[in-house]
């Protein structure tokens, strides 16, 4: 453990430079991987926005920076859902024959608990919302928060290591031709909630997996972090009402998604920030997570005053006749 601790510590290597960089940035058609991809834009990082479709102002995005100009950023389409192994391929392979190499990768991509995958609405259960296949084995949120950025981090590392055909002569990662892989957790990786516990496992996950990485950065050059966002005002939550009601509006504080890209920003850029690091954001106030004995977010930004009364729902579905049972017959 002791090699794993001091990784996280920093390598006292020079900063990483974002500009003349290539990026993958999964669920960049809205929200904090908007956020990120717009400020990697903006700094010369040309970047693969991975998403199954994209919001206005993803789109505007697009479509300022989907020219081919010498030495300028650009911004490249590619849709594509998470859950699909193939398309995650297809990803990298797009990424090598528009800019030729890859550098950055941001397995973006997250749902919180949506009803159609949810632990309180199980899979085949009558009039359920899940669409979950109960013959199907698996949960699409566990494969879009857990599986999804595990496979991503996988396909980049292979990819850092042997560039792919038509990558030219790209070299392969090194510590001085160093890569990087930010990770998305959330403070829910600190947290429990009985209204959301697929997202909540999901993200503690994240939080072992990204720490356990750490040390490839002093060995290979590749770092792989993580930022852990408090509540920060995206369409994961405004687009859900029942979300929402967690929140009470003359208590709680929204933090930004910009405020999010920024910690993502360094994440890859500060020197001190060595691999296996955590950062946490909220509103105006950005920490490392400490794998013991950390004292747990708090503050602005970090708070949801209706959570335990919104419980109640939870007991609701579980009192009603039959809960989680399908409709079919097992079979004997």
């Amino acid at each position: 453990m002791a090699a794993a601790d001091e990784a996280t510590k920093g390598n006292g290597g020079k900063e990483f430079n974002v500009q003349g960089k290539t990026a993958i940035v999964t669920g960049a058609g809205s929200g904090i991987n908007l956020s990120f991809a717009s400020l990697l834009l903006d700094r010369g990082c040309s970047v693969i926005i991975a998403d199954l479709s994209l919001r206005p102002e993803a789109q505007k995005l697009l479509n300022a920076y989907n020219e081919k100009r010498e030495g300028e950023p650009r911004a490249v389409f590619v849709k594509t859902d998470v859950r699909d192994w193939p398309q995650l391929d297809r990803m990298f392979a797009v990424a090598v024959h528009e800019f030729g190499s890859v550098d950055i990768v941001c397995p973006g991509a997250g749902i919180y608990d949506p009803h159609w995958s949810n632990f309180w609405h199980p899979p085949g259960a009558e009039n359920g919302k899940s669409r979950d296949a109960v013959e199907g084995g698996r949960y699409a949120s566990l494969d879009i928060n857990i599986t999804h950025p595990v496979r991503v981090t996988q396909l980049a590392i292979a990819h850092f290591l042997k560039p792919l055909p038509g990558s030219g002569s790209i070299p392969k990662v090194f510590p001085q031709n160093p890569k990087r892989v930010v990770i998305i957790s959330s403070i829910g990786g600190q947290l429990s909630n009985l209204h959301t516990p697929l997202y909540v496992a999901a993200k503690h996950a994240m939080n072992g997996f990204i720490r356990s990485l750490g040390p490839l950065e002093e060995e290979l050059g590749i770092r792989v972090n993580g930022v852990a966002p408090g509540v920060i005002k995206t369409p994961l939550w405004t687009d859900h009402p029942e979300k929402m009601t967690f929140l009470d509006s003359s208590k709680d504080a929204w933090a930004t998604a910009e405020e999010v890209g920024q910690a993502m920003l360094r994440c890859l850029q500060d020197a001190e920030l060595g691999g296996g690091t955590i950062l946490e954001v909220g509103q105006g106030q950005t920490r490392r997570v400490e794998a013991l004995n950390d004292p747990g977010p708090s503050g602005k930004g970090h708070t949801v005053s209706n959570l335990t009364e919104q419980y109640a729902e939870v007991y609701g579905w579980l009192g009603k006749e039959g809960w989680g049972l399908s409709g079919g017959k097992a079979r004997l």
